[in-house]
């Protein structure tokens, strides 16, 4: 799985609250559905329209715990396929976080997000784990370590394998 285009433009951000579980993201009735049909109602209990309006590029922007419960790889998958750029909370389930990178999906924690509202625009760089805002302003995450860009950059933790083993 490579990464999702991104506009040159900047992304939407989606802002959700605390706790968000991975039963939202991937719904257990579901879990076995193709994954385009698990992501037509990623985080529809929450806010209706967000599978049907979220753009490659965007960027959700959640509080505190983000991707707590149950260890659904079909969680980070789906908002992978619908091509959120990444996620940026405060904390996140450590389950959630590893699947996610191992999926391809960056996850950055920012301590403080709340400068990043519903609907405002930013440019993601994850290089340097900033996000800007389409005021100019900047919000710092903490640093994405190198060995986890390089499993981003690969498109997940297979093709980074897979790359790493071709090489020898």
């Amino acid at each position: 799985m490579t990464e999702p285009s991104v506009p040159a433009s900047p992304s939407r951000i989606w802002r959700f609250g605390d706790n968000i579980d991975t039963d939202a993201m991937a719904p257990a009735i579901l879990m076995k559905a193709a994954p385009e049909v698990l992501a037509a109602h990623c985080l529809e209990s929450l806010r209706p329209e967000f599978p049907s309006q979220v753009r490659p590029g965007d960027v959700l922007v959640a509080g505190t715990n983000f991707g707590i419960g149950s260890s659904r790889e079909q969680a980070p998958q789906a908002l992978r396929h619908l091509g959120v750029r990444a996620v940026v909370a405060p904390s996140f389930g450590g389950l959630f976080y590893r699947n996610a990178i191992n999926l391809g999906l960056p996850v950055l924690v920012c301590p403080d997000t709340s400068r990043l509202a519903d609907g405002a625009a930013a440019t993601l760089d994850l290089e340097n784990a900033v996000l800007q805002l389409g005021d100019g302003t900047t919000v710092a995450c903490e640093p994405v370590p190198a060995f986890l860009r390089e499993i981003l950059s690969a498109g997940g933790l297979i093709p980074h394998l897979k790359s790493r083993l071709a090489r020898r």
